[in-house]
């Protein structure tokens, strides 16, 4: 109800509520008998009663909306800054628990249409952040279909000095000096399809393709070459298949996070190293180099990996924090073998197999943290931080020479603009913190939802 019609319906109590004048007794005219003056005045008391009556319950009614409307106002305040909060000004359906009354009366200040008694499916989801990282926070509704096609390129540059020899005293060194500068760039075209199950349950499925090119420049000191030796390599082709699930536990309250867990399973169908063919790994008669590097890159990381993880959400006017922790397990493999180049002359085998055995690439702990913000009720944008963990791979139940505790951290930085009620476009930057992350890496995502 209107603050004018409430002043309007007070006025009006107001003036019933006056005491009515006093009529003047009728007087017969000279000559009229005197019955018709007492029928007169009798039909008149009558019908002031009447109206005495009407006056009283309208009084009465306007007791009972008043006491209605001091009990509603009441929560409408709290309830429209609660659906205000993290929104950008976004006004959702109200909560099953308000009564049609505040309802009726939000719809008038506002001017919008108000479903009453229908819980909105806002009051239990997560608010929707600038996704920046890989999981995102908010699950796809119960029956609906998403379709997100990506793009991510990234490139990585890093540089190394190998000493082949050995040192008679500190500083003489005997042997070959091998400086490299490694540099890296990929590009990853990929669709993800995540199907709402229920309300809180959702599976995904992710099909990437890739493409991938390194180059390697070298330069041995002693060799009398004055000029840097390049080596490249490129591979394409289908990546590693991604399947997902995700599940948001129940919210306890309006001032607590809201938590998913999810699980995800990294398949290898994408080509790994061990299915290349490797240059030759020591000096040989037909690469005087001995890289020792892939002539082509793979596509795929060459083994299964299962990756619990749980992420929350807190809502906080104006802004939201979110944030995630999650392990990942590669799974060993056995019987391990790659095909390297042998450098024998013409006539010769030119390849040759080297069993490896056993092989456990190290496990990955990870967290990231970040902060989103609504610019308005289409824009948001959100800034975080991610940091990974990689533990040293083992071959054959040892440390695999020359492996190392890894670590990766990236700062992200992304914004969302929302298109229609259907579509999105969803822009997220990272720039590595450590020597060992990627440069810089750029993802671009479009969900459409069906």
């Amino acid at each position: 109800m209107r603050a004018g019609g409430c002043r309007a319906i007070a006025l009006l109590a107001a003036a019933l509520a006056m005491p009515l004048p006093a009529w003047p007794q009728a007087v017969a005219p000279p000559g009229a008998p005197p019955a018709d003056n007492e029928g007169r005045i009798s039909a008149l008391e009558a019908r002031l009663d009447a109206q005495a009556r009407e006056i009283e319950a309208l009084r009465t009614y306007l007791r009972g909306r008043q006491a209605d409307w001091d009990q509603d106002a009441d929560g409408v305040d709290a309830w429209r800054l609660d659906a205000l909060r993290a929104r950008g000004g976004v006004a959702g359906a109200l909560p099953a628990a308000v009564p049609a009354a505040t309802a009726v009366a939000v719809a008038q200040q506002t001017g919008e249409p108000v479903p009453v008694g229908q819980a909105p499916e806002e009051s239990t989801r997560p608010p929707e952040v600038a996704q920046i990282f890989d999981q995102p926070g908010v699950l796809t509704p119960r029956g609906a279909l998403i379709l997100e096609p990506s793009l991510q390129t990234g490139y990585y540059s890093n540089d190394r000095v190998a000493l082949i020899g050995y040192t008679v005293i500190p500083a003489i060194l005997i042997g070959l000096i091998d400086i490299r500068q490694v540099k890296t760039t990929s590009v990853t075209a990929a669709l993800a399809a995540r199907y709402g199950v229920g309300n809180r349950l959702e599976l995904e499925l992710k099909v990437p393709y890739m493409y991938i090119r390194g180059d390697t420049v070298s330069r041995e000191i002693f060799t009398g070459s004055a000029q840097d030796s390049v080596f490249s390599a490129d591979g394409s082709g289908l990546g590693d298949l991604e399947l997902t699930a995700r599940y948001q536990l129940p919210n306890k309250g309006a001032d607590r996070p809201f938590y998913v867990l999810w699980l995800r399973y990294k398949t290898r169908t994408g080509k790994d190293l061990f299915e290349v063919t490797t240059d030759c790994v020591t000096r040989c008669v037909a690469n005087a180099t001995g890289t020792g590097l892939p002539l082509e890159l793979p596509t795929g990381s060459g083994f299964a990996s299962l990756q619990p993880g749980v992420t929350w959400m807190y809502a906080s006017d104006p802004v939201v924090f979110f944030g995630s922790l999650s392990y990942l397990h590669n799974f060993a493999r056995e019987d391990v073998s790659r095909t390297t180049l042998s450098g024998a002359p013409e006539g010769f085998p030119q390849t040759t197999t080297e069993f490896l055995g056993e092989i456990d690439a190290g496990d990955i702990f990870g967290f990231n943290l970040g902060v989103g913000l609504a610019l308005n009720d289409r824009a948001a944008i959100s800034i975080g931080y991610d940091h990974s963990m990689v533990q040293r791979s083992r071959q054959n139940g040892s440390d695999l020479p020359g492996s190392v505790r890894v670590v990766l951290g990236t700062l992200m930085l992304g914004g969302t603009y929302r298109i229609s009620d259907r579509t999105s476009v969803n822009i997220a930057l990272g720039a590595g913190m450590t020597r060992d992350t990627p440069d810089v890496t750029l993802v671009a995502r479009l969900p459409i939802r069906f």
